[in-house]
């Protein structure tokens, strides 16, 4: 008996114990779930927004509400700084989604989340080129699209960074004497950024990395262009005196 007493006892404290962890919430229908999500998201809690949100996912929504919160999750994401997680859960949006009325906007953000990524010209370029080839498909996709404008900004801006790096890995060539690469560069970003202001800065190097291998006539030729096409840059002084010392 005083075994049998001991089981029940057991099995009664397993039963209690398991009760209580059974929170009230567990229970709550899944549309308090969404509202909750929605609270938290307001007051700018936005862990707790996709803490909650991520309990509706895992209660098997119906599709209109699990896309709506699919997308929260990624606002919620890119509100909270978390630019690396907001990418992910944009383009996941996308692929479970791809005619959802929505997904030209997660595609947008998807790529603003990587330009958010973008440090310094001096480091990794990974997220420039991401962000440029999303917003070059939103463009594509959505060429009249609401957020058109923007990715139109967006993608100069990207171009204008991948100009930026070449003439700062151009210049490390030229301040290290490796003469035919700093010339290989700058003439390649003139070819491939033609279209961008900072040409006259690539012509000034170019003329001067010219200039100090000793290719004379290709240096006039650098300077020259910098006065007949931009007059008016704070470069042209240089290039006029260059021109002189020649």
């Amino acid at each position: 008996m005083k075994l049998r007493s001991k089981i029940i006892v057991f099995f009664g404290i397993v039963a209690f114990l398991f009760q209580g962890c059974a929170t009230p919430q567990l229970n709550k229908p899944v549309n308090d779930l969404f509202k909750d999500g929605e609270r938290s998201f307001q007051a700018g809690k936005y862990e707790d927004a996709i803490a909650q949100w991520k309990r509706v996912k895992e209660s098997f929504p119906t599709p209109d509400l699990a896309a709506r919160t699919e997308i929260n999750i990624a606002d919620a994401y890119f509100l909270n700084k978390d630019y690396i997680e907001a990418a992910v859960e944009y383009e996941s949006f996308r692929k479970l989604h791809p005619s959802h009325e929505r997904a030209g906007y997660a595609l947008f953000y998807q790529g603003l989340s990587y330009f958010k990524q973008i440090k310094g010209i001096d480091t990794d370029q990974t997220p420039v080129k991401n962000a440029l080839s999303t917003f070059e498909s939103y463009l594509k996709l959505y060429p009249a699209g609401e957020l058109s404008g923007d990715a139109r900004k967006k993608v100069s801006e990207c171009r204008d960074k991948q100009l930026q790096y070449e003439i700062y890995v151009g210049k490390f060539y030229l301040r290290n004497g490796s003469y035919p690469a700093a010339i290989a560069r700058f003439e390649t970003a003139l070819k491939m950024f033609s279209d961008l202001p900072r040409r006259e800065e690539v012509l000034q190097y170019l003329g001067r990395v010219y200039r100090e291998s000793g290719q004379k006539a290709k240096a006039r030729e650098s300077y020259e262009r910098i006065l007949k096409e931009f007059p008016s840059s704070t470069f042209a002084s240089e290039a006029k005196k260059a021109l002189e010392r020649l």
